[in-house]
């Protein structure tokens, strides 16, 4: 099993002059049900290099076991400061595609046309995509082969309107995870705030995660699928 896995470059949230970029949990958690598993992981980010981390994601509150051990493993902090460039990369070699979120995809992987181009070739190919908390808002400009928005007429879920209430950012994010999937036809449904909660289409393939706590089902839930194929 060989995963890639997606991560934002982006650290800048809005104008407010703070740092953002990619959620801990929402890499370490999958990380470690995928090597776990005897995955063979890759990351990538569309500058290549070390993605930025958001300082609040690694915070007392913010960890657990996992991004604890995410933080003393040699080999995961190496893969980490050395990603490679998203669009040098395609599907070809993976068996699934995996993108953590953060608020920084809002930003740079939402409008990102070889992130777009890897999940519209990624599910054509009948390989599985996962995406978790933000990360699905990166599906808004992505189309089914019809043309039609990707997300049009999917089971999926997302960072909920009420939970970027709650974290006091609805007026600098570009855009709201639910409504955007909703906007593009998207059957969006949540649990209550903060709980965990992964949903997969019809099919098996697009498969979206509505929080942090929601990272490690996520992963499991496309474990599940390519064990099964």
């Amino acid at each position: 099993m060989k995963i890639l896995m997606v991560l934002t470059s982006h650290d800048r949230l809005g104008d407010t002059g703070r740092k953002t970029g990619f959620w801990l949990e929402e890499l370490a958690a999958p990380y470690y049900v995928f090597k776990d598993a005897g995955a063979e992981v890759v990351l990538v980010s569309p500058a290549g290099g070390r993605p930025p981390l958001d300082p609040k994601s690694s915070e007392p509150d913010a960890q657990n076991d996992l991004t604890r051990r995410f933080e003393a493993d040699g080999a995961a902090s190496a893969a980490l400061s050395n990603t490679g460039r998203l669009d040098g990369v395609t599907h070809e070699g993976f068996d699934a595609v995996f993108y953590p979120g953060g608020h920084g995809p809002l930003w740079d992987l939402a409008e990102d046309p070889a992130s777009i181009r890897l999940i519209e070739t990624t599910l054509r190919a009948g390989k599985p995509v996962a995406l978790v908390c933000h990360a699905p808002g990166v599906l808004r400009h992505a189309k089914a082969p019809d043309g039609k928005p990707l997300v049009a007429g999917k089971a999926v879920t997302g960072f909920t309107n009420t939970e970027e209430e709650a974290v006091g950012l609805t007026a600098i994010v570009p855009f709201l995870v639910e409504d955007e999937l909703k906007r593009a036809g998207g059957v969006f449904s949540k649990a209550g705030d903060w709980e965990p909660y992964v949903v997969g289409d019809g099919d098996g393939l697009l498969i979206t995660g509505q929080n942090p706590a929601s990272s490690g089902p996520t992963a499991e839930r496309m474990k599940a699928y390519l064990d099964n194929r």
